[in-house]
Protein backbone atom coordinates (compact mmCIF):
# COMPACT_ATOMS: atom_id res chain seq x y z
CA UNK A 1 0.00 0.00 0.00
CA UNK A 2 1.40 3.53 -0.39
CA UNK A 3 0.17 7.03 0.03
CA UNK A 4 -1.36 8.80 -2.80
CA UNK A 5 0.62 12.20 -2.78
CA UNK A 6 2.02 12.56 -6.18
CA UNK A 7 0.10 14.23 -8.59
CA UNK A 8 2.26 12.64 -11.83
CA UNK A 9 0.32 9.26 -10.70
CA UNK A 10 -2.51 8.83 -13.69
CA UNK A 11 -3.24 5.16 -12.75
CA UNK A 12 -4.87 2.36 -10.39
CA UNK A 13 -7.03 4.93 -8.43
CA UNK A 14 -10.05 3.24 -6.46
CA UNK A 15 -11.58 6.60 -6.43
CA UNK A 16 -11.11 10.36 -6.94
CA UNK A 17 -12.57 13.57 -5.67
CA UNK A 18 -13.53 15.79 -9.22
CA UNK A 19 -13.71 12.71 -11.20
CA UNK A 20 -16.07 9.96 -12.31
CA UNK A 21 -15.64 6.57 -11.04
CA UNK A 22 -14.19 4.15 -13.39
CA UNK A 23 -12.62 6.56 -16.08
CA UNK A 24 -8.88 6.54 -15.86
CA UNK A 25 -7.89 10.10 -15.17
CA UNK A 26 -5.54 11.40 -13.12
CA UNK A 27 -7.73 12.99 -9.76
CA UNK A 28 -8.12 16.98 -8.73
CA UNK A 29 -8.14 15.86 -5.34
CA UNK A 30 -5.91 13.69 -3.78
CA UNK A 31 -7.65 12.60 -0.70
CA UNK A 32 -6.97 8.71 0.38
CA UNK A 33 -4.66 5.23 -0.30
CA UNK A 34 -3.51 3.81 -3.54
CA UNK A 35 -3.33 -0.05 -3.91
CA UNK A 36 -1.15 -0.77 -6.92
CA UNK A 37 -3.40 -3.82 -8.99
CA UNK A 38 -4.03 -4.13 -13.32
CA UNK A 39 -6.37 -1.19 -13.84
CA UNK A 40 -8.69 0.60 -11.69
CA UNK A 41 -9.75 -0.81 -8.63
CA UNK A 42 -8.37 -4.04 -8.69
CA UNK A 43 -6.24 -3.85 -6.60
CA UNK A 44 -8.88 -3.77 -3.37
CA UNK A 45 -12.51 -3.69 -3.47
CA UNK A 46 -13.63 -1.50 -0.72
CA UNK A 47 -17.36 -0.22 0.18
CA UNK A 48 -17.67 3.30 1.40
CA UNK A 49 -20.42 5.36 2.51
CA UNK A 50 -23.65 4.69 -0.39
CA UNK A 51 -21.99 1.44 -0.81
CA UNK A 52 -19.77 2.69 -3.78
CA UNK A 53 -16.44 1.36 -4.45
CA UNK A 54 -14.27 3.70 -2.72
CA UNK A 55 -11.54 5.10 -0.46
CA UNK A 56 -10.89 3.10 2.65
CA UNK A 57 -10.22 6.08 5.63
CA UNK A 58 -6.89 8.36 5.29
CA UNK A 59 -5.64 10.45 7.58
CA UNK A 60 -7.38 13.21 5.74
CA UNK A 61 -10.61 11.80 6.66
CA UNK A 62 -10.18 11.07 9.82
CA UNK A 63 -11.73 13.84 12.85
CA UNK A 64 -9.41 16.30 13.38
CA UNK A 65 -9.01 18.22 16.53
CA UNK A 66 -8.83 21.79 16.17
CA UNK A 67 -7.97 24.37 19.38
CA UNK A 68 -10.47 27.14 17.67
CA UNK A 69 -9.98 29.55 20.84
CA UNK A 70 -7.31 29.21 23.71
CA UNK A 71 -7.41 31.80 26.69
CA UNK A 72 -5.46 31.73 29.77
CA UNK A 73 -6.96 32.64 32.80
CA UNK A 74 -5.70 34.10 36.00
CA UNK A 75 -7.32 31.11 38.69
CA UNK A 76 -7.18 27.25 38.54
CA UNK A 77 -10.12 25.74 36.58
CA UNK A 78 -11.40 22.49 38.03
CA UNK A 79 -14.65 22.15 35.60
CA UNK A 80 -16.34 24.15 32.73
CA UNK A 81 -19.77 23.56 31.40
CA UNK A 82 -21.43 24.65 28.29
CA UNK A 83 -25.04 26.73 29.56
CA UNK A 84 -27.91 24.59 27.37
CA UNK A 85 -29.34 25.94 24.24
CA UNK A 86 -26.45 28.87 24.13
CA UNK A 87 -23.04 29.55 22.86
CA UNK A 88 -21.86 30.45 26.80
CA UNK A 89 -20.53 28.23 29.16
CA UNK A 90 -19.04 28.57 32.95
CA UNK A 91 -15.71 28.13 34.49
CA UNK A 92 -15.49 27.20 38.02
CA UNK A 93 -12.25 27.09 40.22
CA UNK A 94 -10.27 28.97 42.50
CA UNK A 95 -7.86 31.77 42.78
CA UNK A 96 -4.18 31.78 44.45
CA UNK A 97 -5.24 33.61 47.39
CA UNK A 98 -7.79 30.97 48.36
CA UNK A 99 -11.52 32.19 46.97
CA UNK A 100 -13.67 30.62 44.44
CA UNK A 101 -14.74 31.49 41.27
CA UNK A 102 -17.61 31.22 38.31
CA UNK A 103 -17.48 32.86 35.46
CA UNK A 104 -19.38 33.00 32.57
CA UNK A 105 -18.05 33.46 29.17
CA UNK A 106 -19.75 34.11 25.65
CA UNK A 107 -18.86 32.89 22.26
CA UNK A 108 -18.63 36.25 20.09
CA UNK A 109 -16.82 36.73 16.56
CA UNK A 110 -13.59 33.71 17.29
CA UNK A 111 -12.96 35.11 20.38
CA UNK A 112 -14.42 34.87 24.28
CA UNK A 113 -16.66 38.02 26.05
CA UNK A 114 -16.67 37.34 30.16
CA UNK A 115 -20.57 38.07 30.83
CA UNK A 116 -20.49 37.57 34.48
CA UNK A 117 -18.38 36.61 37.01
CA UNK A 118 -19.37 35.43 40.66
CA UNK A 119 -16.22 35.27 43.28
CA UNK A 120 -16.54 33.72 46.30
CA UNK A 121 -14.54 35.53 49.55
CA UNK A 122 -14.87 36.62 52.97
CA UNK A 123 -15.81 40.31 52.13
CA UNK A 124 -19.70 39.24 51.80
CA UNK A 125 -22.19 40.44 49.38
CA UNK A 126 -20.83 43.44 47.12
CA UNK A 127 -22.24 44.12 43.78
CA UNK A 128 -19.91 45.99 41.20
CA UNK A 129 -18.88 46.89 37.61
CA UNK A 130 -15.79 46.35 36.03
CA UNK A 131 -14.57 46.71 32.11
CA UNK A 132 -12.75 43.81 30.74
CA UNK A 133 -11.03 43.08 27.79
CA UNK A 134 -14.03 41.97 25.83
CA UNK A 135 -16.83 43.71 27.01
CA UNK A 136 -18.56 44.75 30.08
CA UNK A 137 -18.39 42.29 33.18
CA UNK A 138 -20.21 42.11 36.62
CA UNK A 139 -18.49 40.96 39.68
CA UNK A 140 -20.57 39.81 42.18
CA UNK A 141 -18.68 39.41 45.91
CA UNK A 142 -20.62 36.58 48.14
CA UNK A 143 -19.24 35.21 51.88
CA UNK A 144 -17.64 32.13 51.01
CA UNK A 145 -14.39 31.48 51.42
CA UNK A 146 -13.90 27.80 49.62
CA UNK A 147 -12.82 26.83 46.15
CA UNK A 148 -15.41 25.57 43.32
CA UNK A 149 -14.28 22.02 42.59
CA UNK A 150 -17.64 20.51 40.18
CA UNK A 151 -21.02 21.94 38.62
CA UNK A 152 -23.64 20.41 36.23
CA UNK A 153 -26.80 21.96 34.54
CA UNK A 154 -28.37 18.31 34.34
CA UNK A 155 -31.22 18.77 36.86
CA UNK A 156 -32.25 22.36 35.72
CA UNK A 157 -35.38 23.32 32.91
CA UNK A 158 -34.08 24.33 29.87
CA UNK A 159 -36.02 27.56 31.23
CA UNK A 160 -34.31 27.74 34.26
CA UNK A 161 -30.62 27.05 33.43
CA UNK A 162 -29.60 27.03 37.10
CA UNK A 163 -25.96 26.24 37.81
CA UNK A 164 -24.88 23.34 40.83
CA UNK A 165 -21.82 23.56 42.45
CA UNK A 166 -19.91 21.35 44.99
CA UNK A 167 -17.03 22.79 46.70
CA UNK A 168 -13.85 22.39 48.88
CA UNK A 169 -16.23 22.62 52.12
CA UNK A 170 -18.38 19.97 51.17
CA UNK A 171 -21.20 22.90 50.11
CA UNK A 172 -23.83 22.18 47.43
CA UNK A 173 -25.09 25.12 46.21
CA UNK A 174 -27.56 25.73 42.68
CA UNK A 175 -27.16 29.24 41.44
CA UNK A 176 -29.75 31.23 39.07
CA UNK A 177 -26.55 32.88 36.74
CA UNK A 178 -29.36 35.83 35.80
CA UNK A 179 -29.43 37.02 39.54
CA UNK A 180 -26.26 35.56 41.36
CA UNK A 181 -25.56 37.38 44.79
CA UNK A 182 -27.55 34.40 46.59
CA UNK A 183 -27.65 30.77 45.75
CA UNK A 184 -31.62 29.34 44.77
CA UNK A 185 -30.46 26.58 46.59
CA UNK A 186 -28.02 25.88 49.62
CA UNK A 187 -27.11 22.66 51.63
CA UNK A 188 -24.61 21.03 54.01
CA UNK A 189 -23.85 18.22 51.67
CA UNK A 190 -20.49 16.58 53.08
CA UNK A 191 -17.78 16.58 55.62
CA UNK A 192 -15.31 17.15 52.85
CA UNK A 193 -14.60 18.18 49.79
CA UNK A 194 -17.13 17.72 46.90
CA UNK A 195 -14.93 15.84 44.08
CA UNK A 196 -18.13 15.19 41.26
CA UNK A 197 -21.53 16.09 40.52
CA UNK A 198 -24.07 14.92 38.04
CA UNK A 199 -27.85 15.63 36.99
CA UNK A 200 -30.92 14.05 36.03
CA UNK A 201 -34.65 14.52 35.21
CA UNK A 202 -33.36 18.48 33.40
CA UNK A 203 -32.75 19.81 29.86
CA UNK A 204 -34.85 16.88 29.05
CA UNK A 205 -32.70 14.40 29.42
CA UNK A 206 -34.06 11.35 31.63
CA UNK A 207 -37.29 10.63 32.99
CA UNK A 208 -38.47 11.38 36.72
CA UNK A 209 -37.98 13.97 38.98
CA UNK A 210 -35.07 16.33 39.03
CA UNK A 211 -31.76 15.27 41.25
CA UNK A 212 -28.80 16.07 41.71
CA UNK A 213 -25.79 13.37 42.55
CA UNK A 214 -22.96 13.99 44.80
CA UNK A 215 -19.69 12.04 45.51
CA UNK A 216 -17.01 13.01 48.38
CA UNK A 217 -13.77 12.82 49.70
CA UNK A 218 -15.77 11.75 52.97
CA UNK A 219 -16.80 8.46 51.07
CA UNK A 220 -20.12 9.06 50.67
CA UNK A 221 -22.49 9.24 47.76
CA UNK A 222 -25.99 11.38 47.95
CA UNK A 223 -28.35 11.90 45.80
CA UNK A 224 -30.45 15.60 46.58
CA UNK A 225 -33.99 17.08 45.27
CA UNK A 226 -34.06 20.39 44.97
CA UNK A 227 -37.25 20.62 46.22
CA UNK A 228 -36.42 18.76 49.55
CA UNK A 229 -34.09 21.02 51.84
CA UNK A 230 -31.54 19.61 53.74
CA UNK A 231 -31.87 15.63 53.71
CA UNK A 232 -30.45 13.85 51.15
CA UNK A 233 -33.60 11.31 49.65
CA UNK A 234 -30.59 8.49 49.08
CA UNK A 235 -27.45 8.14 50.52
CA UNK A 236 -24.69 5.22 49.96
CA UNK A 237 -22.03 5.23 52.33
CA UNK A 238 -19.39 2.70 53.83
CA UNK A 239 -20.47 0.13 56.43
CA UNK A 240 -19.31 0.48 60.09
CA UNK A 241 -15.71 -1.07 60.39
CA UNK A 242 -15.41 -0.60 56.17
CA UNK A 243 -12.74 2.04 55.35
CA UNK A 244 -13.82 5.21 53.58
CA UNK A 245 -12.77 5.58 50.04
CA UNK A 246 -12.23 9.26 48.26
CA UNK A 247 -15.20 9.24 45.70
CA UNK A 248 -13.75 10.56 42.09
CA UNK A 249 -16.73 10.02 40.14
CA UNK A 250 -20.50 9.84 39.97
CA UNK A 251 -22.85 9.28 37.44
CA UNK A 252 -26.86 8.86 36.67
CA UNK A 253 -28.25 6.58 34.22
CA UNK A 254 -31.16 4.20 33.05
CA UNK A 255 -33.78 6.74 33.50
CA UNK A 256 -36.14 5.45 31.07
CA UNK A 257 -39.16 5.75 33.03
CA UNK A 258 -40.31 7.60 36.25
CA UNK A 259 -39.50 4.52 38.34
CA UNK A 260 -35.94 3.60 37.05
CA UNK A 261 -32.58 5.04 38.29
CA UNK A 262 -29.32 4.13 38.78
CA UNK A 263 -25.95 6.16 39.99
CA UNK A 264 -22.55 4.94 39.05
CA UNK A 265 -19.78 5.75 41.50
CA UNK A 266 -15.85 5.26 40.90
CA UNK A 267 -13.61 4.96 43.76
CA UNK A 268 -9.68 6.18 44.21
CA UNK A 269 -9.10 2.02 44.61
CA UNK A 270 -10.53 1.35 41.87
CA UNK A 271 -13.90 0.22 43.25
CA UNK A 272 -17.13 0.73 40.70
CA UNK A 273 -20.26 0.55 42.62
CA UNK A 274 -23.71 0.83 40.54
CA UNK A 275 -26.62 1.28 42.97
CA UNK A 276 -30.23 0.57 42.06
CA UNK A 277 -31.99 3.91 43.64
CA UNK A 278 -35.61 2.07 42.76
CA UNK A 279 -34.21 -1.03 45.17
CA UNK A 280 -32.18 1.11 47.27
CA UNK A 281 -29.54 -1.19 46.84
CA UNK A 282 -25.96 -2.27 45.39
CA UNK A 283 -26.85 -3.84 41.83
CA UNK A 284 -22.78 -4.23 40.74
CA UNK A 285 -19.98 -4.05 41.88
CA UNK A 286 -16.08 -4.26 40.66
CA UNK A 287 -12.66 -3.68 40.77
CA UNK A 288 -10.68 -2.24 37.79
CA UNK A 289 -7.22 -1.66 40.42
CA UNK A 290 -4.92 0.90 38.33
CA UNK A 291 -6.01 0.22 35.06
CA UNK A 292 -3.84 0.41 32.02
CA UNK A 293 -3.31 3.68 30.89
CA UNK A 294 -0.05 5.09 30.57
CA UNK A 295 -1.41 8.01 32.68
CA UNK A 296 -4.33 9.34 34.67
CA UNK A 297 -7.62 9.41 33.03
CA UNK A 298 -9.38 12.78 34.14
CA UNK A 299 -12.19 13.03 32.45
CA UNK A 300 -14.70 10.78 29.66
CA UNK A 301 -17.59 12.48 27.86
CA UNK A 302 -19.88 10.96 25.34
CA UNK A 303 -20.92 12.76 22.29
CA UNK A 304 -24.39 13.72 22.90
CA UNK A 305 -25.77 13.04 19.27
CA UNK A 306 -23.54 10.10 19.02
CA UNK A 307 -22.97 7.89 22.21
CA UNK A 308 -20.70 5.41 20.33
CA UNK A 309 -18.05 8.21 20.14
CA UNK A 310 -16.64 9.92 23.44
CA UNK A 311 -13.63 12.00 24.31
CA UNK A 312 -10.87 11.10 27.11
CA UNK A 313 -8.91 13.50 28.60
CA UNK A 314 -5.45 12.75 30.10
CA UNK A 315 -2.61 13.46 33.14
CA UNK A 316 -0.17 14.04 30.51
CA UNK A 317 -2.34 16.81 28.55
CA UNK A 318 -3.86 14.68 25.89
CA UNK A 319 -7.06 14.33 24.39
CA UNK A 320 -8.10 10.89 22.95
CA UNK A 321 -11.33 10.47 20.29
CA UNK A 322 -12.71 6.52 20.58
CA UNK A 323 -14.99 4.63 18.59
CA UNK A 324 -17.42 1.69 20.37
CA UNK A 325 -17.85 -1.11 18.71
CA UNK A 326 -20.80 -3.46 19.21
CA UNK A 327 -19.80 -7.20 19.53
CA UNK A 328 -21.01 -9.61 17.37
CA UNK A 329 -23.20 -11.14 20.13
CA UNK A 330 -24.63 -8.80 23.04
CA UNK A 331 -25.04 -11.59 25.52
CA UNK A 332 -23.60 -15.12 26.21
CA UNK A 333 -24.46 -17.25 29.51
CA UNK A 334 -21.30 -18.25 31.88
CA UNK A 335 -20.64 -20.85 33.19
CA UNK A 336 -23.56 -21.82 35.47
CA UNK A 337 -26.16 -20.47 32.81
CA UNK A 338 -26.48 -17.16 33.95
CA UNK A 339 -27.03 -14.63 31.14
CA UNK A 340 -24.50 -12.00 31.27
CA UNK A 341 -23.33 -8.97 29.13
CA UNK A 342 -20.38 -9.01 26.28
CA UNK A 343 -17.83 -5.74 26.15
CA UNK A 344 -17.73 -4.29 22.72
CA UNK A 345 -14.50 -2.62 21.96
CA UNK A 346 -12.99 1.04 21.01
CA UNK A 347 -11.11 2.08 18.24
CA UNK A 348 -8.72 5.11 18.33
CA UNK A 349 -9.91 7.78 15.98
CA UNK A 350 -7.63 10.79 16.91
CA UNK A 351 -5.50 11.89 19.38
CA UNK A 352 -3.92 15.64 20.59
CA UNK A 353 -1.41 16.95 23.23
CA UNK A 354 -2.91 20.65 24.00
CA UNK A 355 -0.88 20.92 27.32
CA UNK A 356 2.34 20.37 29.32
CA UNK A 357 -0.56 20.16 32.25
CA UNK A 358 -3.43 17.51 32.74
CA UNK A 359 -6.70 18.37 31.43
CA UNK A 360 -8.89 18.93 34.30
CA UNK A 361 -12.42 18.97 32.48
CA UNK A 362 -14.17 18.84 29.35
CA UNK A 363 -17.84 19.61 27.82
CA UNK A 364 -19.16 19.08 24.61
CA UNK A 365 -21.78 21.25 23.56
CA UNK A 366 -25.28 19.67 23.44
CA UNK A 367 -26.36 21.91 20.51
CA UNK A 368 -23.95 22.01 18.41
CA UNK A 369 -21.98 18.39 17.22
CA UNK A 370 -18.35 18.50 17.24
CA UNK A 371 -18.20 22.02 19.40
CA UNK A 372 -16.68 20.78 22.91
CA UNK A 373 -14.52 22.94 25.78
CA UNK A 374 -11.91 22.06 28.25
CA UNK A 375 -9.74 23.60 30.98
CA UNK A 376 -6.56 22.46 31.86
CA UNK A 377 -4.10 22.91 35.13
CA UNK A 378 -1.99 25.41 32.86
CA UNK A 379 -4.87 27.51 33.70
CA UNK A 380 -5.76 27.63 29.74
CA UNK A 381 -9.57 27.10 28.74
CA UNK A 382 -10.06 26.30 25.28
CA UNK A 383 -12.51 25.80 23.00
CA UNK A 384 -12.09 22.85 20.54
CA UNK A 385 -13.73 21.93 17.42
CA UNK A 386 -13.75 18.26 16.20
CA UNK A 387 -14.42 17.46 12.50
CA UNK A 388 -16.23 14.68 10.59
CA UNK A 389 -18.21 13.46 13.63
CA UNK A 390 -21.29 12.85 11.27
CA UNK A 391 -19.00 10.89 9.36
CA UNK A 392 -17.42 7.80 11.88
Amino acid sequence: MHLALSETATSNWLGCRGDVYGERKRPTVLFGVWFPGEGFGKGLNVPVGGGEVGWTMSAFEKPQIIAHIQKGLNYTVFDCKWMPCSAKFVTMGNFARGTGVIQLYEIQHGDLKLLREIVQSFQGPNQKEKQTSGGLSVTWEIEKAKPIKCGTFGATSLQQRYLATGDFAGNLHIWNLEAPEYPVYSVKAHKEIINTIDGVGGLGIGEGAPEIVTGSRDGTVKVWDPRQKDDPVANMEPVQGENKRDCWTVAFGNAYNQEERVVCAGYDNGDIKLFDLRNMSLRWETNIKNGAHKSTVWQVRHLPQNRELFLTAGGAGALHLWKYEYPAQRSKKDSEGVEMGVAGSVSLLQNVTLSTQPISSMDWSPDKRGLCICSSFDQMVRVLIITKLNKV
